[in-house]
């Protein structure tokens, strides 16, 4: 019996690497880290979700949108978020 990783696993599931239906598995799964990263910041702050939608000017239910799922979040709100309700600043990083 073989072990299976979780790359072996993307990868028969998904697709290898380049392929459409795993491209947007990693989109998918980045989307959902910067939503987890967003909340435990907040969380940090000790910010409920309407204090920072306050802050922001954006309602509650948006902020939860975005830390149960990242995706659909423009750069300009994530700036809004992390450098004016957070105190934060954001990096991004592009690899071609």
């Amino acid at each position: 019996m073989t072990r299976k990783n979780w790359k072996n696993i993307k990868d028969e599931v998904y697709g290898k690497k380049g392929t459409p239906r795993r491209d947007q598995l990693e989109r998918d799964t980045q989307s959902f880290k910067i939503g987890l990263i967003l909340r435990e910041a907040r969380e940090k702050k000790h910010l409920t979700q309407q204090e920072l939608g306050d802050i922001i000017d954006k309602k509650r239910t948006y902020i939860s949108r975005v830390e149960n799922n990242g995706s659909n979040l423009t750069l300009k709100t994530l700036y809004d978020i992390v450098e004016k309700g957070l105190g934060g600043k954001v990096r991004i990083e592009i690899d071609i």
